[in-house]
This record gives structure tokens, sequence and C-alpha cells, in this order.
């Protein structure tokens, strides 16, 4: 699936919630399926900087595509990496540079979110670019 349907997908399905309560309960699930991180890359060069809590992002290059996995300390915030892993892990480094970050607005991921989750989401999205950035200039 391209980036863009994987988050038309993510915002048609926290358009089924009615509140805010729903929709954290429903992130807090989606982390609990998460594909974790090996303990090996639980380091400090992989841990994301600006975050309140503790989040670690690894990328590898198969193929042509980047594999995303990551951890976090704490259960909304694996949440919140779990959706962004979700919509960039198995893409293209190019593709990856060039998505467009609008579905997070959609969803109203950022504003439902306290001032250092919402640096932590930024900062998050900033590493997964960086990664994206690094094997493209590989290629």
């Amino acid at each position: 699936m391209k980036i863009k349907e994987i988050q038309e997908e993510i915002v048609d399905e926290f358009s089924m919630f009615d509140d805010w309560m729903e929709r954290y309960e429903y992130i807090i699930e989606l982390g609990k399926k998460l594909p974790l991180i090996k303990e090996e890359f639980k380091t400090e060069n992989n841990l994301i900087k600006g975050c309140q809590s503790k989040v670690w992002l690894q990328g590898e290059q198969t193929d042509d595509k980047i594999v995303f996995t990551a951890d976090s300390d704490a259960i909304l915030t694996k949440g919140i990496i779990a959706i962004l892993i979700r919509t960039f892990s198995n893409q293209k480094a190019s593709d990856i540079l060039e998505a467009d970050m609008n579905f997070i607005d959609e969803i109203g991921l950022k504003e439902h979110l306290s001032p250092t989750r919402a640096n932590g989401l930024v900062s998050m999205i900033k590493n997964i670019k960086m990664y994206a950035l690094a094997f493209n200039a590989q290629n």
C-alpha cells in the first residue's frame, strides 16, 4: 500500500470514534501491536531526542524499502510511534521524504496531545525523515 492510502485508512479508523477517550484507547491498542525493536537497538543513538518518554526508533533498508521498528516506555507514546511505523515502514525513502503529514492534523492527534507529547510526535516524524534522507543519499 502507498503511504497516502495508509494515511487515509488511519483517518477513516479514527473517524469511527465519537470522542477522544475512545481514540486514546485505540492508540494504546495500536501500541500493543507494535513490531518491537530488538534489545540490541535500544541504545542512546536510537533514542529520539525531544520526547518526554523514552522512544527508540531503528530503521533498516531492505531492498529499496525502509523497515522501522520501535519501542517506548509509555503506552500512549508507543501507540503514536505505532501509527507512524504503520504509515512509513516498508516504504521507499523517496516516498517517505515526499509524504504529506496532514493526516496527523486530520485525526486531530497533535491538538489532543500535551505540548511535550506534541513535540515528541514532531521529533518522531523528524527521525523517520532523517532515516529516509540517509538511505536516499546512499541510493
